[in-house]
């Protein structure tokens, strides 16, 4: 494409003056999220981690129990697998092994399942995660009609951004005079109530009709 095109501005004309959503929809929404995610990382971490004991039995290597597993511990504060050690005392590669396990276990939870959670499911939800969908809020792009799958990634992408502030990225909705976080900005989008963004679509699916249309003006002769 060699030329511009001002599409987005009818967009915007029709976006002028929906509702936006409110700081404790929002918070709630993402609270709820939150949550979700936190159940989701724990049944697949607990998944990972049976897989993982079954390889090490299908290897024939002894798989520590749960007893074993708190007995090794004893009074320490981390709790972490002794991953490697055979029944021998031997450490090989153990601690090779416990770093490459945390920094899977580090990039699934905070890359991985946020992006996948946030961006697969707004963007299934066409703007709607479950926790919006119980706040009744809708995310919105402020230049295309309906939102993209890579907008979606972009937004969840956005969270580790406002995360990286210091929080900053969040108290940006009481300074935007739209109430736009960080992750908004850098998604284009703007977070808006159901039934405001209903009645666009019910106005954009019926449009007025033009005036005299019903009545048209006698013909002259």
């Amino acid at each position: 494409m060699r030329t511009f095109s001002a599409r987005e501005t009818e967009w915007l004309q029709e976006l002028d003056g929906i509702e936006l959503a409110g700081f404790w929809q929002r918070a709630i929404a993402f609270g709820v999220d939150s949550i979700v995610l936190t159940i989701l990382f724990s049944v697949l971490a607990t998944l990972f981690g049976m897989g993982y004991l079954e390889v090490l039995h299908l290897r024939g290597k002894p798989v520590p129990g749960v007893t074993e597993l708190l007995h090794r511990q004893g009074n320490s504060k981390n709790f972490n697998f002794k991953i490697g050690e055979d029944a021998s005392g031997s450490k090989d590669n153990v601690e090779l092994e416990k770093l490459e396990h945390n920094e899977l276990l580090k990039i699934v939870n905070d890359v991985a399942i946020p992006i996948l959670y946030f961006g697969i499911l707004l963007w299934h939800g066409k703007g709607r995660t479950p926790g919006k969908r119980l706040t009744k809020i809708r995310v919105v792009s402020v230049m295309h009609r309906h939102l993209s799958f890579w907008h979606c990634v972009e937004r969840a992408l956005g969270y580790g951004a406002a995360a990286l502030e210091g929080g900053f990225g969040f108290v940006q909705f009481f300074i935007h005079p739209y109430r736009r976080c960080a992750q908004d900005r850098l998604a284009e989008t703007i977070v808006v109530t159901e039934r405001s963004y209903q009645a666009l679509q019910h106005r954009l699916s019926h449009p007025l009709i033009p005036d005299g249309a019903l009545n048209p003006p006698p013909d002259t002769i």
